[in-house]
């Protein structure tokens, strides 16, 4: 697979992500910026990869409001530019999106929002279509992987052309299906441009806000009168029952129909919705006595839908949330089939292979890695404070902190909010609390909450757990990471520095793997109050073995199984403990080496690999 081949003609098997990816670079991308987050990490991280062989430029930024200041500055530039972020990153990244609405982006920029219906690696379902009527963005939704390369490309375009910045808003099935792509020639890229100087459009005071409204909702008329004629909305079929299809429910349906010949309806995709292509859909309309709206989550295309019957006196029944296409969750082919068929009056069949029934198999709930020095840490926290404190908790791998016997996870707001939140926490119980927060959501948006909990005075333990890297969301560098481990230019910018000049004086640096450190600088601090911090520092074990080349050859092995070891296996909670009839054992394939369990448990012993 090459994304860069120049050449049009190749057809190759993509994730929707790397597609993307190959429409960005078609449109002759120059500038790209991002904060990771599943489902979109494998765009930014596939740019990253290519970038040595690439023209463009790339960068992770510290958080999503940085990536789209940068991205917006560079299209003011006149470059043609894309920005990377999921769903809850458009909430950080909204306040200059809204002003890039206004005030247009000359060389053209798409926002890629990640929704994340089902919720598979997020705190929430938020639907952004919401965002791109808020903030008056073109919107497209692509179904395929062919459609993200062949939209990705358009939207850029489109963008350029309109000068507004416009919304590829996709979905986890959309972003990790695979599908054959054919590519089309590639644009060189443009990385240099030239700012054309306008105050009276590009410094939104409100006298010029005001006037750069109206000429958003103008520029909206003038897109949406192409948008009737663009080829994403199309319809066909026929029939008195008509479906109005968005995202990737237009997949399932076209599933459904495969499968059921016998489903005669009329059918009108939207891949671009919004703004609302009136005329497209009321022409679609003529004719039916009722329509089933397909759209994953909030029932926007819907609302839209019967407003247009309600202004222009259309007597049809519009079908859409319901007890087979619900507001919440995924949709699939089997929900789309059950609503087409009670909707054309067709009698629901019964699967023919009964589901297995899987209630007797066991849960297997996420776990932290084996050799992960957050367990280290929590197991401490627990020793000093168990039950009486409030554990503030943030995004990141170290929320799985919530599970037993951690149990170091009390609430959790959004990406950054475990400072502040503590802080509120602090002051309005008498428990002590205890926030704890990752390296990547340091930077991304810890910092001016620990500011505002020194100049407040709290009285707050935040433990900062350094494993050096992003790793949730693929091990991807930010801030704090030597550059030099992907080729860059070495440097980084240390942590305890900066929690220093933030004017925190209560500052202990320890090795999360050494039980004896973390547990007495804990203890010291429980002893004290206002601002204390803790910096954990230690490698994730999957990113110094893959990254960083370090390789732990010793392994940990009981050599007495009997109730210490027991104790450990239940105080520990690491996955590579398992019981073997009444013996406790340890995997040595899966053993990372901490040597956690050895520090605090003496039937076990250090081993080698055989």
């Amino acid at each position: 697979m090459n994304l860069l081949d120049p050449n049009p003609g190749a057809k190759e098997l993509l994730l929707g992500n790397e597609a993307i990816v190959r429409g960005a670079l078609e449109a002759g991308v120059g500038f790209i910026s991002c904060y990771p987050g599943t489902p979109s990490s494998e765009v930014p991280d596939t740019f990253f990869r290519l970038s040595p062989k690439g023209k463009y430029y790339f960068e992770y930024a510290p958080n999503e409001k940085v990536a789209m200041e940068t991205a917006g500055a560079a299209s003011l530039g006149g470059v043609p530019t894309l920005v990377t972020m999921k769903h809850v990153g458009v909430n950080v990244a909204a306040d200059p999106m809204m002003t890039l609405a206004y005030i247009g982006t000359p060389g053209g920029l798409v926002i890629l929002s990640a929704d994340d219906p089902g919720c598979h690696s997020s705190q929430n379902e938020q639907d952004n279509r919401y965002y791109a009527r808020l903030a008056g963005l073109p919107c497209f939704e692509p179904s395929t992987a062919q459609e993200c390369k062949d939209m990705t490309r358009e939207a850029m375009e489109l963008s350029a052309k309109w000068e507004q910045p416009v919304m590829l808003r996709t979905t986890t099935r959309v972003n990790h299906l695979r599908g054959a792509v054919n590519f089309g020639e590639m644009k060189p890229a443009r990385t240099r441009g030239e700012f054309k100087k306008n105050p009276g459009r590009f410094v939104p005071i409100p006298a010029v806000a005001r006037v750069r409204h109206k000429a958003l909702i103008a520029n909206l008329e003038k897109i949406r009168s192409e948008i009737e004629h663009t080829s994403w909305n199309r319809s066909w079929g026929e029939g008195s029952v008509g479906v109005i299809a968005s995202g990737v429910s237009r997949s399932y349906l076209k599933d459904v129909l495969k499968s059921h010949p016998e489903i005669q309806v009329r059918v009108l995709e939207l891949g671009i919705a919004h703004p609302l292509p009136e005329n497209t859909i009321k022409n679609f309309l003529s004719g039916l006595d009722k329509v089933i709206i397909l759209e994953e989550l909030e029932p926007i295309l819907e609302n839209d839908v019967r407003i247009l019957c309600q202004k222009n006196g259309l007597e049809i029944e519009v079908i859409g949330k319901s007890d087979e296409l619900p507001l919440w969750d995924e949709y699939s082919t089997l929900c789309v089939e059950q609503a087409l068929m009670k909707t054309v009056g067709l009698e629901i069949k019964k699967d023919l292979l009964p589901a297995p029934d899987i209630s007797e198999l066991p849960g297997r709930p996420p776990n932290l890695c084996a050799g992960c020095s957050h367990r280290s840490v929590y197991m401490n926290v627990r020793k000093i404070y168990g039950d009486e404190a409030i554990y503030s908790s943030d995004i990141g791998c170290y929320t799985l902190g919530i599970l037993p016997p951690l149990k170091a996870a009390d609430f959790l707001l959004c990406m950054g909010s475990s400072v502040s939140s503590g802080c509120g926490m602090s002051r309005v119980v008498d428990n002590p609390v205890v926030a704890f927060i990752g390296d990547s959501t340091f930077f991304h948006s810890g910092i001016t909450g620990l500011i505002n909990a020194v100049y407040n005075n709290y009285d707050l333990v935040l433990v900062i757990l350094d494993n050096r890297t992003t790793a949730m969301t693929g091990h991807q560098p930010h801030p704090g990471v030597d550059q030099s481990l992907y080729g860059g230019r070495p440097g980084n910018i240390e942590i305890e520095p900066l929690v220093r000049a933030s004017g925190v004086n209560n500052v202990r640096k320890v090795k999360a793997l050494n039980q004896k450190a973390v547990f007495e600088a804990l203890e010291q601090f429980k002893k004290m109050s206002g601002v204390r911090v803790l910096i954990a520092e230690e490698p994730c074990p999957l990113y110094a073995r893959r990254v960083m080349g370090i390789k732990r050859n010793k392994i940990a092995v009981v050599k007495e199984s009997g109730p210490a070891s027991l104790e450990c296996l239940n105080t520990l909670a690491c996955p590579s403990f398992y019981m073997e009839g009444e013996k406790v054992m340890i995997n040595p394939d899966s053993c990372a080496g901490c040597m956690v369990c050895i520090q605090i448990c003496d039937e076990i012993k250090p081993g080698s690999r055989s």
